[in-house]
């Protein structure tokens, strides 16, 4: 739609870029905010948050290396190009990639771990909301062809250069559904915070909320490097929420009988 703000000469500022690192930011507020009210200490919130945010978006690169191989196999060189750079990822291995620093960084620091990933859930549902937006406005993550009243049509030729977004064709907007999926988890998630009976009931629910979604939405999705599991009976990211909802359910399980511990409030 709009994959640049504005550009001078042979510089430009990529639209998606600013959005993600905005999301990214306010996201760690988000997150910082909520774990100071947890009773959790606000500068390792801020360093988890940074190096989470570092290792998700290696982690979505990985993963958008790793289903599409079938190409770079054939050509290794384009895994540090330009345009791989500029893509943007699969989600889903930056959350695995996330949440493998997460638990290292929680674990060397001792920080309460679920209680920790409570406080971070909703900023992280926020930081995607922004995301998306990005994608939308760079032609990535783009959906299948649709006759809906609510397709959309991309016509800028740099969303095909980058992405391979095709044009002039109404396709399913996935990048904002998936964006107003996420504000709701946010909003959710926000006031389960507030009112939680255990440790991980939050960030449990946003696994399963968020694998769910993402099920779905797949069947939308006409992008390539999601790739194909069990011959082709789903893609990768579609086992990965599979994934996703079975541990946020056992997290459910285990805990869910566990008393909520009450937070210690840091003195000033």
């Amino acid at each position: 739609m709009f994959p640049r703000l504005f550009h001078i000469g042979s510089f430009y500022l990529p639209t998606y870029g600013v959005l993600v690192a905005s999301g990214v930011l306010i996201g760690i507020w988000i997150s910082v905010r909520n774990s100071e009210k947890q009773g959790i200490n606000g500068d390792d919130a801020w360093n988890l948050g940074i190096l989470v945010v570092l290792a998700g978006i290696i982690g979505a690169k990985i993963l958008y290396v790793i289903n599409d191989w079938s190409y770079y196999a054939n050509n290794w060189r384009e895994i540090f190009s330009l345009n791989t750079l500029q893509a943007g990822g699969v989600f889903s291995g930056g959350l695995i990639g996330a949440l493998l620093m997460g638990a290292w960084y929680m674990r060397r620091h001792h920080m309460p771990g679920l209680r920790t990933t409570d406080a971070i859930a909703p900023g992280l549902a926020f930081g995607h909301v922004l995301g998306r937006f990005g994608c939308f406005a760079a032609g990535c993550c783009y959906g299948k062809p649709t006759n809906h009243f609510w397709g959309v049509v991309f016509n800028n030729p740099l969303a095909h250069d980058v992405s391979g977004t095709p044009l002039g064709v109404r396709i399913e907007p996935t990048q904002l559904i998936e964006a107003a999926a996420e504000f709701c988890n946010f909003l959710l998630l926000t006031w389960m915070l507030k009112r939680k009976k255990f440790d991980g009931q939050v960030f449990g629910s946003f696994m399963i909320l968020y694998g769910i979604e993402r099920y779905f939405i797949e069947f939308l999705r006409d992008d390539p490097g999601r790739g194909e599991v069990f011959g082709g009976f789903m893609t990768g990211t579609q086992l990965i929420s599979i994934l996703l909802v079975v541990g946020g359910g056992l997290i459910w399980w285990l805990k869910s009988g566990s008393p909520k511990r009450m937070p210690v409030q840091n003195s000033v």
